[in-house]
């Protein structure tokens, strides 16, 4: 009957981590593919901050996965006490880093608040800087959430982007798209015009767009929190059973 219930839970525990080890296969692939991709979408990931570095993110995951997935499928297969214990060391890690990664958030959320936002955009926002990364970040931001500034196109009063553009009222980032014909929309807009800008402040944007998708990150969070430790429990059962 043991020998029976042993058994079972290898094979259980090889189908549960051939999945992990596929679906780290797949996030490898897409990020080696957007790396190497010829046709040039490589080039829009380069010069894009977010995207340059969700790639990166992507291929860290994929190959955690993928090296989780391999050792827990040859562990329960080939009933190796080593593979094993390497498989329960490295969920352990993933989910000691996650609670750390959680501590610090709680610890350092005065980091969080509009005006610790603010004060960063003015003090470092220089507009069309392509090569400054806090930058880039803050034109991707404000183009794709549709705003502008921290709080509003306020925040741009008396900043470092004034002072290095002082006949700019906000940077490009902050115009209306596809709403006027040619370039006289965004003359307009940086010279100051309200009806040629987005007047909504980043900061409400984002968080409008987090409340979307709060409880759908939370029940994620406690499914794969609950799937780590269903899987350190099955690796030290296993473990404990193997002779």
């Amino acid at each position: 009957m043991e020998e029976d219930c042993l058994s079972c839970m290898k094979y259980l525990m090889f189908i549960f981590n051939l999945f992990i080890f596929l679906g780290g296969a797949f996030l490898l692939g897409v990020g080696i593919w957007v790396l190497v991709d010829p046709i040039g979408f490589r080039d829009i990931v380069a010069i894009n901050p977010l995207l340059f570095t969700g790639v990166y993110i992507i291929l860290a995951m994929g190959g955690m996965l993928f090296l989780l997935g391999f050792l827990g499928c040859c562990g329960a297969i080939r009933e190796n006490k080593c593979l094993l214990l390497f498989f329960f060391m490295l969920i352990l890690f993933i989910f000691l880093a996650e609670l750390a990664a959680a501590i610090l958030a709680f610890l350092f959320k005065e980091h969080l608040t509009r005006k610790y936002f603010s004060r960063e955009l003015k003090h470092h926002y220089q507009g069309r800087n392509n090569t400054d990364v806090f930058t880039s970040t803050w034109n991707t931001v404000m183009t794709m959430f549709e705003c502008c500034g921290v709080s509003g196109p306020e925040d741009f009063e008396e900043s470092l982007f004034r002072h290095l553009s002082p006949s700019k009222v906000v940077p490009e980032a902050c115009c209306q798209r596809n709403s006027y014909p040619g370039d006289i929309g965004v003359e307009e807009c940086m010279s100051g015009s309200i009806a040629f800008r987005h007047n909504k402040g980043c900061y409400s944007a984002m968080v409008e767009y987090a409340e979307t998708y709060i409880y759908t990150a939370g029940a994620l969070a406690v499914v794969v929190l609950t799937i780590e430790l269903f899987a350190m429990v099955f690796a030290m059962c296993l473990f404990r059973g193997i002779q």
